[in-house]
């Protein structure tokens, strides 16, 4: 194992979306095994600290893997294409209006009901942008267009936290 090698190589997966997360967690389990610090106890202390760095680093690996948008994420990066959240926040206007459209909708929802009907279309609408997402990063490689897809879902997992918000402070 190399610290510098990307989290698919540390996992040993092949540089993809979609992927099987059940054996990413079983790499997961080999892996902290195999680096876990209490395994190189009475090597002393810099043994230790060596498996510190690693159990980070596969922690941090499996987060990142685990998570459909970081993933997403990684994968543009990888390919030299960066999402650039904080300085692209460019929509589409037919994004930025059904943002504005659902935004209304959970101002005016004036019970539980309405806001989980809300949650539910954004819900789909979110499975639907995954989908779109694997294909552009598995089928066709468009790593430009899959950024600008992974910037949308993180404005659309916002707004799912803000439904999810409201619903709480109804006692849903």
């Amino acid at each position: 194992m190399n610290l510098a090698d990307d989290d698919f190589t540390l996992f040993a997966l092949p540089r993809r979306f979609a992927l099987d997360v059940a054996e990413l967690d079983a790499h997961r389990r080999t892996l902290q095994a195999q680096v876990h610090p209490d395994r190189f106890a009475a090597q002393g202390a810099a043994a230790q600290r060596v498996a510190m760095q690693w159990s980070v680093r596969v922690n941090e690996a499996y987060r990142r893997l685990r998570d459909p948008l970081q993933r997403a994420a990684y994968l543009c990066e990888l390919a030299g294409v960066p999402v650039g959240l904080h300085d692209n926040t460019a929509m589409p206007p037919a994004f930025l209006l059904q943002q504005m459209q659902w935004r209304e909708a959970l101002a005016e929802a004036d019970d539980a009901a309405a806001i989980e009907a809300l949650d539910a279309e954004v819900a789909a609408a979110q499975r639907r942008m995954l989908d779109d997402l694997a294909r552009q990063i598995d089928d066709e490689g468009d790593f430009a267009a899959a950024a600008g897809t992974v910037r949308a879902l993180m404005f659309v997992a916002r707004f799912r936290d803000d439904v999810a918000r409201r619903l709480d402070a109804l006692g849903q």
